[in-house]
């Protein structure tokens, strides 16, 4: 490992004209590892993705304060082309396929934009499923399915960095399982540094090497993701593993109360 691939520093995140989004938020994603970054809808985790990849200048959003960089170079509030060009590859939620076309079109179409960097047939490698359905039009496939070749395209741009914002969104638990299986794999045989936002922090720290959990536009918490899963809060209060769902921010508030009675 060589030190942080991707380094945000007391970022602030905001829409047009005035929307505050991210408070001065501060993480490290290690380079040839995955980091997870979890939280309840609306915690700002997409936000960070766009921000990381360029994404959230075609959506009206700005980083007004702070900076990110990506392999020691500032990257903020740069068009997403030129971002992309540096081998960042995000995988947008909604699974942003071409619908119109088949399986196979996709694939042949996403490969000669990106200059045929790797032989197309890798996606079918990771995505067996997909193969039967080669000549199918995207549009018709499952949900599991389209997020599967979603996943496989971004593939084709052979990243350095691949940044997936909800891979499981909407996806029966199987289906989950496997696409998850198969993200691990790619990390492990491709040696993509990986930056993975989901809701599912059950699967998301079975595969990572370091978790944050947001709320509100902040980090509350974070660490290895084998301490995370361990963590008694965690568990309790954000993995819904006890009987009551509050804010992780006010489950530590409570136990420091208890502490100075």
């Amino acid at each position: 490992m060589s030190g942080a691939l991707v380094e945000v520093r007391n970022v602030e995140i905001m829409y047009h004209p005035f929307i505050l989004v991210i408070k001065n938020l501060s993480l490290e994603a290690m380079e040839g590892r995955i980091t997870a970054i979890l939280g309840p809808n609306g915690a700002g985790k997409s936000t960070l993705l766009k921000a990381v990849s360029g994404v959230l200048k075609l959506e009206r959003g700005r980083v007004t304060r702070g900076e990110i960089l990506f392999a020691g170079e500032r990257i903020e509030n740069r068009d997403p082309d030129t971002v992309a060009k540096k081998g960042i590859v995000y995988v947008a939620e909604g699974r942003r396929i071409f619908k119109e076309l088949t399986v196979q079109e996709n694939i042949d179409a996403v490969s000669y934009a990106w200059g045929n960097r790797v032989d197309p047939g890798i996606v079918y490698d990771y995505f067996p499923r997909l193969k039967a359905r080669r000549n199918t039009r995207a549009g018709y496939l499952s949900g599991g399915e389209q997020q599967m070749l979603a996943i496989g395209l971004a593939l084709l741009a052979k990243p350095r960095l691949m940044l997936l914002d909800e891979p499981s969104l909407g996806l029966a638990p199987k289906i989950v399982s496997q696409v998850y299986e198969s993200i691990k794999l790619m990390h492990e045989n491709e040696g993509i540094t990986m930056i993975l936002a989901d809701q599912n922090a059950v699967k998301a720290l079975d595969i990572a090497d370091y978790g944050y959990i947001m709320e509100n536009g902040r980090i509350v918490t974070e660490g290895p993701a084998q301490r995370l899963r361990e963590d008694k809060d965690v568990k309790e209060f954000y993995l819904g593993m006890g009987a009551h769902r509050v804010s992780y921010r006010t489950v530590k508030w409570y136990h420091r109360k208890k502490r100075w009675i």
